[in-house]
């Protein structure tokens, strides 16, 4: 095992994998361990161990039901001071955190701190948060009563997360919810079980420390059935979701079946159109972050870039420069910017999605497997920039690797309706220095999706702001803002403090 990434373990406390963690703790008779966790950095295993089983997600969610009436009785200040060690510990913790990140998933190490930076970020928000689950008074047509909402914990949590951020969209959901009152089940990916590991063992320190019940947080690392599970679950009245559309699909109807709740994180499919009158140097930045960070594996990766007749040449020659010097390698090494792509079925679908566009006719700059001077055993890539017409059927489907198409327009409404036109609707960007153009997309007649930009890429975003799209995205919020909200059940209470009995909308009912 790589030192750095030996040291990372000790530091995290997870040299062995905890029994405390929902696994299956037995080898299979003749079989040895089901499930191995490989770095995409160069294949090598990093540990082996048996899924959970639905049994075992079902024991876990029973653990959070029994827990919820003692958890939610605790004052809300005193669960926000459970969630600020957490930030103190993640903050402890951050670099170890980063390299396991790195190690597991393939960011490059400053997107991994950033990705623990949001961690701790969100428990600062959250720690404020827990002073402030404000309900409301309103004004009541009758007199002698008072009319007001609360807003009361809601239970259980299971949360669905990704391989891509596999700790942050964790935190999002669970230090949100935790300071709300509600004990989190958390299934990861299971192609970054260590990362979750991690966190786990960092709350439950916190929480032993503090004399609070371990079941305020469990970890489930199982497959599929394990998320049908979840999903189908009377004790989680909330379900948040993080991944394909078509998972998320299918979580949603298990869940709409027994009448439950599912925040949904999506698709994303994301587009940005640049102007004429855009700044280039500055635009050519904030595409290619958010085109190529990552791996184009994010859920705020740009996909669809729309520009002008009068400037796409020059833009598209400007991208390819840049793309030519691109460092690719391993994510571990000082100046990399990009690094592997997660897996060989990963490197597939870019490789199959690129093909299609060549079938068709399209420009394809860039795209295959890089195999000098990177780590062997991994799958790196070169990023790619598709020339495409705007009709093409391809745009429609999100291929989660570093695939940029580039299309054209003549006129502003074009390039909206171009930008709109696709199912999905997480993330969008207008470059441009016209002030009109810019609040015409960020109007209601302008993007359909639920973070719209402007002189700012698609990537990047704050924890202040809520979290999330429309249409296939899903239409869920996390992170800031009232997103807490989702957390909750609101109660309305009318209070009768006269001695006579109105009724509303000045009904007469005398007996």
């Amino acid at each position: 095992m790589h030192p750095e990434l030996k040291d990372a373990l000790e530091s995290l406390k997870i040299a062995g994998v905890p029994s405390a963690v929902q696994i299956g703790a037995q080898r299979n008779p003749g079989v040895g361990w089901s499930h191995s966790v490989r770095s995409p950095i160069d294949g090598s295993e990093l540990a082996q161990f048996n899924l959970a089983t639905a049994q075992q997600a079902n024991e876990a969610v029973d653990a959070a039901a029994r827990v919820f009436p003692q958890w939610r009785d605790v004052p809300a200040p005193k669960r926000g001071e459970f969630v600020r060690r957490l930030g103190i510990a993640f903050r402890e913790r951050q670099q170890a955190l980063a390299t396991l990140i790195t190690w597991e998933v393939g960011k490059i190490l400053p997107e991994a701190r950033g990705e623990v930076q949001e961690i701790i970020d969100i428990c600062d928000f959250a720690v404020g948060l827990s002073r402030q689950l404000y309900g409301k008074t309103i004004a009541s047509e009758r007199p002698g009563h008072r009319l007001a909402e609360y807003w009361h914990p809601l239970g259980p949590v299971g949360v669905i997360s990704a391989f891509n951020f596999p700790v942050a969209v964790w935190a999002w959901n669970a230090m949100i919810g935790l300071v709300c009152g509600d004990p989190i089940v958390w299934k990861p990916s299971e192609k970054a079980p260590l990362c979750a590991i991690a966190c786990q063992r960092i709350v439950q320190d916190v929480a032993r420390v503090m004399s609070l019940p371990a079941e305020v947080s469990s970890l489930v690392i199982g497959g599929a059935d394990v998320g049908q599970a979840i999903a189908a679950s009377r004790q989680l009245p909330l379900v948040s979701a993080t991944g394909s559309t078509s998972m998320g699909r299918a979580v949603a109807q298990t869940v709409a079946a027994r009448l439950g709740r599912s925040l949904l994180e999506l698709g994303g499919n994301n587009g940005m159109i640049v102007t004429p009158s855009a700044d280039l140097q500055l635009a050519v930045r904030s595409i290619v972050f958010a085109a190529a960070g990552t791996c184009g594996q994010r859920c705020t990766t740009l996909r669809r870039l729309i520009a002008h007749e009068s400037i796409a040449d020059e833009l598209r020659d400007r991208l390819l420069n840049v793309y030519k010097q691109l460092i690719i390698g391993d994510p571990t090494k000082d100046g990399v910017l990009v690094g592997p792509i997660i897996d060989e079925r990963a490197f597939h679908a870019m490789e199959a999605a690129l093909a299609a566009a060549r079938a068709q006719g399209d420009v394809v700059h860039g795209g295959g497997r890089v195999t000098n001077g990177v780590p062997a055993g991994g799958y790196y890539v070169r990023p790619a920039l598709v020339e495409i017409n705007a009709d093409a059927p391809i745009i429609q489907q999100e291929t989660f690797a570093p695939i940029l198409y580039l299309m054209r327009y003549r006129a502003f409404d074009d390039a909206v309706r171009i930008h709109n036109s696709v199912p999905q609707g997480l993330s969008s960007a207008i470059l441009t220095r016209d002030v009109q153009e810019a609040e015409r997309f960020v109007s209601a007649a302008g993007s359909d999706c639920g973070i719209v930009n402007v002189n700012v890429g698609t990537s990047g975003a704050e924890i202040g702001g809520a979290f999330g799209g429309e249409k296939e995205t899903g239409g869920g919020r996390e992170s800031g803002s009232d997103s807490w909200k989702a957390y909750m059940r609101r109660v309305t209470s009318t209070v009768n403090y006269s001695d006579d009995l109105p009724l509303a909308q000045g009904i007469r009912f005398e007996v």
